[in-house]
């Protein structure tokens, strides 16, 4: 054979060879979105997530795929949607809370978590530190010290009177613990007497707000545990909140859409935003046991007017002038 004929074969088949790959398809990275509520009961969230995938450039169904599962309010088949996620060989799993997250957690141990939000991943056991989480677990805590100082002003600023409240939390959340040390702190700069009411199971409510009663209680703190914030749950909190006319500050915005007084908090939807931020450094090479855990920037107050008339409590203009909202 020529050399002539030696080279053109080669360049023929190097050109053969590079048109190939050109035109193979670039592999289009998979999210696993996988939810303990309904999806529509997350849509807000769910869009501010989009909304930061779109804002790095990512396209859903283009450039980037998500299989969304829900357990709608089953959490005994997280286990189970967590395992066929796995089995579909996603690349990155999102956790809209603490429970999907432990959920997956257990079903995995290679494919990188992104939690959208968690109040003390450090006591669930997800993370070593806030700083370098170690494992396949990082994303956004909304753990802010500054917050119970603050939840404990509004209440006083509304009703001035107030100096016994009670709380109702769960001992065995993590995140409680935290947040009732933060409270405790803010409560005793303001001379207001916290009782703390454990609530371990939806059973133990009615007898809180009984105990709340007798302790002459004149008002509400609620922390927001995956016990509490149940749907159920929260309507018979905040009808028996109402019932016993008792100036309540929720820490779940959900809460206040369920006809609840007030929440000062986290910036939900910006955290879900932030954490498509996690998915874009992890889908171009991050490790999460390197990606610091962030912590809140944005916070939130909202105002129910509906649920301060069924208590008889006028919300004064001043406060009303800081809320983020305001439901009428």
């Amino acid at each position: 054979m020529s050399t002539k004929i030696f080279v053109g074969l080669l360049t023929t088949l190097l050109l053969t060879t590079v048109t190939a790959h050109a035109q193979q398809p670039a592999k289009v990275p998979r999210i696993g979105y996988l939810s303990g509520a309904s999806l529509a009961g997350l849509a807000a969230r769910i869009e501010a997530f989009r909304q930061g995938l779109r804002e790095l450039g990512y396209v859903e169904g283009k450039n980037i795929d998500i299989e969304w599962r829900s357990a709608e309010g089953n959490t005994d088949r997280l286990s189970e949607l967590a395992a066929e996620l796995v089995r579909l060989k996603v690349d990155v799993f999102v956790s809209p809370g603490p429970t999907v997250t432990r959920a997956v957690k257990e079903a995995t141990s290679t494919i990188p978590i992104v939690m959208a939000q968690d109040t003390d991943p450090v006591g669930s056991g997800f993370i070593a530190s806030l700083a370098r989480p170690g494992g396949n677990i990082t994303g956004l805590a909304t753990l802010a010290p500054e917050v119970g100082g603050k939840q404990m002003e509004i209440m006083k600023e509304i009703s001035p009177k107030i100096s016994r409240v009670a709380v109702l939390g769960n001992s065995i959340n993590p995140g409680d613990a935290q947040a009732l040390r933060e409270t405790v702190l803010a409560a005793g700069s303001i001379e207001v007497y916290l009782r703390y009411l454990d609530i371990l199971n939806p059973k133990d409510i009615e007898p809180a707000f009984r105990a709340a009663a007798k302790g002459r209680a004149d008002a509400l703190l609620v922390f927001g545990n995956p016990i509490l914030n149940r749907p159920n749950t929260r309507k018979q909190i905040i009808d028996l909140a109402i019932k016993q006319r008792l100036p309540t500050m929720y820490t779940r915005p959900e809460f206040i859409e369920a006809g609840g007084l007030m929440y000062y908090g986290t910036n939900y939807n910006d955290l879900f935003r932030r954490a498509a931020t996690y998915v874009d450094k992890i889908l171009k090479g991050a490790k999460p046991a390197d990606l610091p855990v962030e912590q809140p920037s944005k916070f939130e107050f909202i105002v129910n007017l509906k649920a301060a008339k069924q208590i008889g409590l006028p919300i004064p203009p001043q406060v009303l002038a800081r809320a983020d909202r305001v439901i009428r």
